[in-house]
């Protein structure tokens, strides 16, 4: 009852009649002789009241309910329920926008209501939305497509020669010379040419055929299509994907999404977060005793750990999937964002042409690339592209049908992709000011990763490895034993807006209980009713089992299964909820087994960043006090 009272004041299918004024609802009718579910409407007469905007009265869903009911009273079964769906889509997990980052929607709410907490804002650093951050557009950028999207302005003055130009051209390529019409599923051709030109002149010199240049919705789309081609088999015959950990959560999404094997190797936190290829051989050997490892995914510079690979731990790496005969994803899309000074991006397709024919011609690779990130941060157009290199031509073909399917990526975002692959030239009008505001973007990233980990590592119980390129910090946290131990007994956040805690009852879930899963239930009770009882309370109720079973217990398919909280999960909720800080725990990213980290990105202005590592510095040193744990964070993560 309290689900359908918080929705009362939704309307039945409002959409659909507040589109047709002529059809006011004024009641909902059910007849015995007509089919169950239907849903009685009648026109209002000249006279009658009228409620609502449009002549319309809006039904809450209670009162919807009552159409929805069969012969017998019963309330009608929907086809799509929890249990019904699709079981893949219930295992996957997004981290970036996961309970955390829900739950910092409802504190900005809350506060925005005239709430009070102790801070006045939420500062969210748990997703590398740039302009969300208040980073600035590159101008040319917007110049063009603004052009392409409202060709008018093409006569206007205010634009400068050099963008028009390309609007101009790009245009041209369009059908109808209109950038809101569909393009090849391929994308634009002249952009696909232009992204050939650029990764020609970026490998210095390795030839590019624009004819394996793929445009995408940003790079994610073109991820998830590469992995739907490869991920095939049944039991010990399916796919086994390799990624790194940590990794970005799109991967584990899509591999469990696709009920593909997901298979882990660790980078090296001790060595900056390196990737060794003895690692990879254990992984990949572990692998083959329960499924086929086909592919091999590498996020270069990492994310979310900010390491920038040497060209000998890429060639390492390819020398490792020629032998293997594994698919190459390279994950390119940070390839802009390199500032520690001793490190350079080194394209894995480059370096491939530099092992020799017997590698460049076998190894097949696909690579990625993004508007979303580098000096632009053009997030919202998502604007990417993808090279593929060695793929089977019957394959290719099967490649293109299946992106015919989306017909095409947004054409906007395909313009956007061309500035940064066609950028002004020395000759041209918009050069200068193009270059100066892409200096002062990476130079202010560059300054900013500096600051984070000079903060950070300043902090007891706090280790920064150095961010060497892309958007993050993924510092590793000392968590006292104590807190881990609270964790355990302590409810999950909602996974969604739309679901609260565990909803059990008692009687339905102790039918299920096995002694083994009673003991464990009854340690973590002990604990709880051990901090129960040292408050003013002498009694538990019986009713206090139920918020105990909901943080222990989840209910799904008659199975009973342990639950708790990831201490790095409980530790960036309070972090949240005590400071308004929104970072990401490392749980979400994956990370070794007892060690704890969070993921921030550094893209707030400095003096927001600043803001924002001495909350995290405070916030750390006073959780530490609480658990008694100063001391021992001295040594825990040096």
């Amino acid at each position: 009852m309290h689900r359908l009272q918080s929705l009362a004041n939704r309307s039945l299918i409002s959409g659909a009649f507040d589109q047709c004024p002529a059809l006011p609802r004024t009641s909902v009718k059910t007849s015995p002789k007509k089919s169950p579910c239907r849903v009685g409407v009648r026109r209002k007469s000249q006279e009658a009241s009228i409620d609502g905007p449009y002549g319309l009265k809006r039904y809450s869903t209670s009162e919807a309910t009552v159409a929805a009911t069969v012969g017998n009273g019963q309330i009608r079964e929907k086809t799509l329920t929890m249990e019904t769906l699709n079981p893949q889509v219930k295992a996957v997990e997004y981290a970036v926008r996961g309970p955390i980052v829900i739950k910092a929607g409802e504190i900005e709410r809350y506060l925005q209501e005239g709430g009070k907490k102790p801070f006045t804002e939420v500062i969210k650093a748990n997703i590398g939305d740039a302009h969300a951050m208040g980073q600035q557009p590159i101008t040319f950028l917007r110049q063009v497509v603004a052009l392409c999207t409202f060709p008018e302005l093409l006569d206007s003055p205010s634009f400068p020669k050099d963008a028009k130009w390309r609007a101009r051209r790009i245009l041209q390529s369009c059908g109808g010379q209109s950038i809101g019409s569909y393009s090849a599923s391929k994308g634009v051709d002249c952009i696909r040419q232009d992204i050939a030109a650029y990764i020609e002149q970026r490998d210095q010199g390795v030839p590019a055929n624009w004819e394996n240049i793929f445009l995408t919705t940003g790079a994610s789309d073109g991820i998830v299509s590469i992995l739907r081609l490869l991920v095939s088999g049944q039991a010990h015959a399916r796919t086994g994907v390799m990624i790194p950990i940590p990794q970005y959560p799109l991967y584990s999404a899509a591999i469990a999404e696709m009920d593909a094997v997901q298979v882990n190797y660790y980078l090296d936190e001790d060595n900056c977060w390196a990737l060794d290829v003895h690692e990879l051989h254990r992984a990949y050997q572990t692998a083959k005793e329960h499924c086929q490892p086909r592919v091999l995914c590498i996020i270069n510079p990492g994310n979310p750990t900010g390491q920038v690979q040497s060209k000998k731990c890429i060639k390492d790496v390819l020398h490792f999937a020629y032998e293997e005969n594994l698919f190459v994803m390279a994950d390119e899309v940070y390839q802009d964002n390199v500032y520690a000074p001793d490190c350079q991006f080194h394209s894995f397709k480059k370096v491939l042409y530099e092992m020799g024919p017997e590698y460049f011609n076998s190894v097949e690779l696909a690579s990625f690339h993004s508007s979303s990130k580098g000096y632009t941060g053009e997030c919202g157009f998502r604007g990417g592209f993808m090279e593929i290199v060695n793929l089977d031509p019957e394959v290719k073909s099967q490649l293109v049908k299946m992106l015919s399917v989306r017909l095409c990526p947004p054409v906007t975002g395909q313009a956007a992709m061309d500035v940064i692959v066609n950028p002004p030239q020395p000759d041209e009008p918009s050069h200068g000011q193009f270059y100066k505001e892409k200096g002062l973007v990476l130079g202010a990233l560059a300054d900013k990763a500096k600051l984070t980990e000079h903060i950070l590592n300043a902090v007891p119980g706090i280790k920064c490895n150095p961010v060497q390129g892309a958007m993050y910090a993924f510092p590793r946290i000392f968590i006292p034993p104590r807190a881990v131990e609270e964790a355990q007994v302590r409810p999950a956040p909602p996974a969604s807006p739309h679901t609260g805690h565990c909803p059990l009852h008692l009687a339905r879930v102790t039918a299920h209980f096995t002694s083994e899963l009673m003991g464990h239930f009854n340690s973590c009770f002990k604990l709880l009713l051990s901090r129960v009882m040292r408050s003013t309370l002498t009694w538990v109720p019986v009713s206090a089992y139920e918020p105990v079973l909901c943080c222990l217990l989840s209910y799904s398919n008659g199975c009973v299964q342990a639950l708790g909280m990831q201490p790095d999960m409980m530790y960036c909720l309070r972090l949240l909820e005590e400071t308004g800080i929104c970072v990401v725990p490392g749980s979400g990213f994956g990370q070794r087994e007892g060690s704890y980290h969070f993921r921030m990105t550094i893209l707030p202005s400095a003096e927001k960043l600043k803001v924002l590592l001495e909350k995290v510095h405070d916030f750390h040193i006073k959780f530490l006090n609480e658990y008694s744990a100063l001391d021992e964070a001295q040594h825990s993560v040096s």
